[in-house]
């Protein structure tokens, strides 16, 4: 229960509820009302940092969410130019990250993280369809170790989103539901898959490393 109200911060947190505390202690001894608003903010920082445990299924013939949010795109796509993969078609499902959702990401399914590729870019609304063309974005290209498929994942920064932050090294294994990074407030996730029946479904609203999106 106590876990569950006062939840752990990402380290990425701990900065800005420093200063936003501090902000709001200064403000109070100046104005009460202006200082409540401010105790409101501190909260919301605290909250959009926080880092709860996940429990993954562990059935790496599942995906699970990358990311916390709503659904906003489920189409078939070409693979990103960034990892020449333009001429294969994927399956893209994209989640959409307001700035309640916790920000944390995922990964989708036990694998090898192949390559890492970051890219600056605009900070247009991240839920616009060309904030994946865009946008500052961070690319994994992981090997599934169920059957070697390949899994695209991309963060991309959003209009009030200033810096995506990876947490995942090239070349690192990690186990379904493990972290790979976070994106500091509004933002997007996409994933690229192929050769798997898409269980989820556009507007709902998904938990990272836990809701399944697609299955073999």
């Amino acid at each position: 229960m106590f876990n569950t109200i006062f939840p752990k911060i990402h380290k990425e947190g701990y900065k800005f509820l420093a200063i936003s505390i501090l902000a709001t202690f200064v403000i109070l001894f100046f104005s009460k009302s202006l200082g409540i608003i401010f105790l409101i903010i501190t909260i919301w920082v605290y909250y959009f940092f926080r880092d709860p445990e996940r429990y993954s299924i562990n059935e790496d013939s599942f995906l699970v969410s990358p990311a916390d949010g709503l659904i906003t795109d489920i189409s078939e796509r070409s693979g990103p130019e960034e990892l020449r993969l333009e001429n294969t078609t994927y399956t893209r499902v994209s989640v959409f990250m307001n700035v309640f959702n916790c920000h944390v990401n995922r990964i989708p399914t036990s694998g090898k993280i192949e390559e890492i590729y970051y890219k600056p870019g605009k900070f247009l609304n991240a839920s616009l369809d060309k904030a994946s063309d865009e946008n500052e974005r961070n690319y994994f290209k992981i090997k599934s170790k169920l059957d070697n498929e390949e899994i695209i994942i991309v963060q991309i920064a959003g209009l009030i989103a200033r810096r995506i932050v990876c947490e995942a090294e090239q070349g690192q294994d990690l186990k379904q539901g493990e972290r790979i990074g976070m994106i500091r407030f509004g933002s997007r996730v996409d994933m690229y898959f192929k050769n798997r029946k898409v269980l989820a479904k556009l507007g709902q609203n998904v938990i990272a490393g836990e809701s399944l999106i697609a299955s073999k």
